[in-house]
């Protein structure tokens, strides 16, 4: 006889109402609905003691709980929105130590993999043990085990509303628990055998019908799915396309810090699209939303898929991307950005911005002789940036991320790079009163807030004075309130300027500029990259800086920006709440004055991916952000402002934050 502290008892997650789905679980494959295939296969396990399906106490789940009763099925009502309670009240009621969490939407759970894993929770006696913490079995056959115990340490604890759902969430980010997670030998991570979509059920359908009765297993399973005729159809379908998959495949999950989920709501943002045009999106998971945001992270002031960029490379693309020979618009977009800076030395092309600041101190340090920099702002990714932290870890803090660690940054070019702040020229001339042999200083014009006290001047009288090489980094802010670099508004030229992201209109391109003196060592160095020779970026931006001039784009989206600014100090005013501008029209942010700062940035992420909108705090204006777009925009901002207006006065700002929050990592100084 088994143990009363043995026991295990599987309670299935159940409803009718599925926003997806409707009625699903009812559905009928070879004359039997969806849970009653579940629950036969979980009475065929050797480990569980009991079975008892778990519902909502709501109106529209009545039917369920008679269908159940009528079949003979224990059931438990409770919560329909804290799930995590309607699983404590279940065990506390039916007095279960030891519970198996299952999803109803998961008929073909092996009962034989379920009994491994139940051996094994009571062998090590371990708080909790599943198959999901890293997954290499299918979507479908999530296996759960949970001691009552963890359920109630894990309520006591919760906070956010998204834990109490989803019941475990608190649980596999908790260092409090013994946990452990079981795996397979093979990863089949990317397969789909769970009932979401009318789609799914053809699937578990022909699955299902493959067998003569329902005591098969796992393998017997993968055998018949990759034998199924439909697999290669619905290929995009079964392998689902999300940020779980992205990270199990991809080293940090993609490619750039700024479009991780953990920059913005790790649970809820929507993290791969299928479409994007204008300031539209539509995500993979076919929902559509208006960029209020990042647009590319300002590389598309035109918009997404500007049709006439867009024929200009499908022209350029049928004659040849790329060949043995140099393509001729790299040429011409050399003599067009020399022409628009009224610049006359020379142009060096790459394809990230990165790449571009890396060639411009590389080639200012091959000039200068001297290999120290000075810096202030945000410029990339690569060693001799980094390396600033070496000396001190908290160098990089506003710059980039607060104590950044840069393993793998070579210990050597220590002291190689010094910080100043921005509109601080004491600051700057500390710098060079310690480090007098620096020769390069490499710098954002601006981002948050305009030069004061003449600084760019002082800097640039500096750099000519001391036969120092002056880097302007205009990655960013090219192109956004000035036809070119922004440099132009202070009339103080760099020696070396470098312009990225909007020069492509989303299509790869960055080009560096600089004096004849300074380029002219490109001879006497090494800089040089295959894909840099192939012709889309260039077509791209010969293309982009005509619309751009024709239309006058800049003018545009700096009048766009002053409406946007215009109306977040008008809301913030209305709803009594104090926040700070910041940045240029056309690429404008804001802060709550506020110690809650962070968390009513994400309140405004959450409520507006409600409503249709990428949101945030901060806006890379493009043109295609029409008035009509920004005024059903600030309708959904003003009822998350009064939200916010009444945590100002007191309420929990917790009542309404549904998810984890977002890491606060990626800052700039200026």
């Amino acid at each position: 006889m088994v143990k009363k502290k043995n026991k295990i008892t599987a309670v299935i997650q159940a409803r009718l109402n599925s926003t997806r789905f409707k009625n699903k679980i009812l559905k009928k494959i070879k004359g039997k609905e969806v849970i009653k295939i579940l629950i036969e296969r979980l009475k065929l396990s050797k480990e569980i003691n009991d079975i008892i399906v778990a519902i909502p106490n709501t109106r529209s789940n009545d039917s369920l709980e008679l269908f159940l009763k009528k079949n003979n099925i224990n059931v438990f009502r409770g919560s329909e929105k804290n799930v995590l309670k309607r699983f404590l009240e279940c065990s506390r009621k039916n007095n279960i130590n030891n519970i198996v969490r299952i999803t109803s939407d998961c008929p073909l759970i092996d009962p034989k993999i379920l009994d491994k894993m139940a051996r094994e929770f009571k062998k090590n006696n371990l708080d909790y043990f599943s198959n999901i913490q890293e997954r290499t079995f299918p979507d479908g056959m999530d296996i759960e085990f949970i001691k009552k115990e963890t359920l109630e340490k894990s309520y006591k604890n919760v906070i956010y509303d998204y834990d109490k759902e989803h019941v475990t969430p608190y649980i596999l980010r908790s260092n409090i628990f013994k946990k452990r997670n079981y795996l397979n030998k093979k990863d089949y991570s990317g397969i789909r055998i769970t009932l979401d979509y009318p789609s799914d059920l053809k699937i578990l359908s022909k699955i299902i019908k493959s067998f003569k009765n329902l005591n098969f297993g796992f393998d017997e399973i993968i055998r018949v799915y990759y034998n199924l005729k439909f697999k290669k159809e619905n290929k995009k379908e079964n392998l689902r396309i999300d940020w779980s998959l992205a990270k199990k495949n991809i080293a940090g999950g993609n490619m750039l810090l700024s479009k991780r989920p953990e920059q913005y709501l790790p649970e809820i943002w929507p993290s791969h699209y299928e479409k994007s045009y204008g300031c539209r999106i539509v995500s993979s998971d076919k929902k559509n939303y208006y960029d209020l945001g990042l647009m590319g992270v300002g590389t598309n002031i035109l918009g997404y898929s500007n049709k006439d960029v867009d024929k200009a490379v499908t022209k350029r693309l049928q004659k040849g991307n790329m060949s043995s020979l140099n393509c001729e618009e790299e040429v011409l977009l050399a003599v067009k950005l020399k022409k628009i800076h009224n610049w006359d030395g020379k142009v060096k092309f790459a394809r990230s911005g990165g790449e571009a600041n890396a060639i411009a101190v590389r080639l200012a340090r091959a000039y200068s002789s001297k290999y120290k920099v000075a810096f202030c702002g945000y410029h990339g990714w690569h060693d001799w940036y980094l390396a600033t932290n070496l000396k001190n870890s908290k160098n990089l803090n506003k710059h980039l991320i607060n104590n950044l660690n840069i393993s793998g940054v070579p210990k050597n070019l220590k002291n190689t790079i010094f910080p100043f702040k921005y509109n601080d020229i004491k600051s700057f001339y500390d710098v060079f009163r310690k480090n007098p042999d620096i020769g390069i200083i490499k710098m954002e014009v601006l981002r948050n807030e305009f030069p004061k006290n003449k600084f760019l001047e002082k800097i640039r009288k500096f750099a000519t004075k001391n036969n120092i090489v002056l880097i302007f980094d205009e990655c960013t802010t090219g192109f956004r309130q000035t036809f070119g670099g922004i440099y132009k508004m202070f009339n103080v030229k760099p020696d070396i300027l470098v312009l990225g992201k909007a020069l492509g209109n989303g299509y790869a391109i960055t080009a560096v500029l600089g004096s004849n003196s300074i380029m002219d060592k490109e001879k006497e160095t090494f800089i040089s990259s295959t894909f840099w020779t192939e012709s889309i970026g260039p077509t791209a931006a010969l293309k982009t800086l005509e619309l751009m001039e024709r239309q006058k784009s800049w003018i545009k989206i700096t009048k766009i920006g002053r409406y946007v600014i215009k109306n977040w100090k008008r809301i913030a005013k209305k709803n009594s709440i104090k926040i700070q501008i910041k940045g240029i029209p056309a690429l404008c942010s804001f802060e709550f004055k506020s110690k809650n700062n962070n968390l009513y940035k994400n309140l405004i992420t959450q409520e507006m991916l409600k409503k249709g909108f990428l949101a945030s705090n901060i806006i890379y204006i493009s043109t295609t952000h029409k008035i009509s777009i920004l005024k059903k925009y600030f309708k959904v901002l003003d009822d998350v402002f009064k939200i916010i207006s009444k945590c100002e006065k007191g309420k929990d700002i917790y009542i309404y934050l549904n998810n984890k929050v977002s890491e606060k990592k990626f800052s700039r100084l200026n």
